[in-house]
């Protein structure tokens, strides 16, 4: 806000769906891997957990998605538990035993070297991302026409066509990163697929999802198409 820096660079999933007044979204990045990652020293998958195991998490939205996963699986017996503190500190915490295995944005571990530390990685029709997942947003202050026309190379439009879609998914749903809410997007051939879905942290494991496959123009054609995704999430009981 006081012109110290030109730009600054975020995870796109971590960016408020209303940017405060004088600033904007100017580019988003292509995208890094947008699943989520398995990460145990001893265990392959959520298949070969112990009984009583402990997952660690600090999403809301994993949360729900590794309960309903969970109770395919018919195990009530393994607990999803709270997960604090930067990308070392939860592996530190995985590795001292505290958790059977933690659950974590692929693309983070990639960016900072550590993708050996994946074990598995879930399809996104197990463990749906987060809208925004894997992608850079870069962010200016409103009016810097001259850097808005620097950044354009930077500019993926796929990538910025998808996540408009989920960051209007999660807009409509009230706006907060934090909810038991996912959103994900695919495009291919101007054909776009979008998917939802929504879950209560506590009580039933039980998601209601949501999809819609249309043809994508422009930003305003994605947005709408996450409304209308938003819309029939609610019809199914999110709120």
């Amino acid at each position: 806000e006081d012109g110290q820096a030109d730009i600054a660079v975020h995870s796109l999933k971590d960016v408020p769906m209303e940017l405060p007044e004088g600033f904007v979204l100017a580019r988003v990045m292509a995208r890094e891997d947008p699943r989520d990652a398995w990460v145990s020293p001893g265990r392959a998958t959520p298949a070969d957990l112990p009984p009583g195991a402990v997952i660690g998490t600090s999403s809301l939205r994993r949360t729900v998605l590794l309960r309903a996963m969970l109770s395919k699986m018919q195990r009530d017996d393994v607990r999803i538990e709270p997960l604090r503190g930067n990308l070392d500190t939860r592996l530190r915490k995985l590795d001292e035993g505290q958790y059977a295995a933690i659950v974590l944005a692929a693309a983070g571990l990639k960016r900072l070297g550590l993708a050996e530390r994946i074990r598995h990685v879930f399809d996104t029709a197990q463990m749906l991302p987060a809208a925004g997942q894997g992608a850079l947003g870069i962010e200016i202050r409103a009016g810097r026409a001259d850097l808005l026309e620097a950044l354009a190379p930077l500019a993926d439009a796929g990538t910025q066509l998808a996540c408009a879609a989920e960051r209007a998914v999660s807009r409509a749903m009230g706006g907060s990163c934090s909810m038991p809410l996912a959103a994900h997007a695919t495009l291919e051939d101007g054909q776009m697929h979008l998917r939802a879905a929504w879950g209560e942290p506590e009580g039933a494991p039980q998601l209601v999802r949501a999809e819609e496959r249309v043809l994508v123009r422009r930003e305003s054609d994605a947005q709408a198409v996450g409304e209308r995704v938003a819309a029939a999430l609610r019809a199914g009981g999110a709120h």
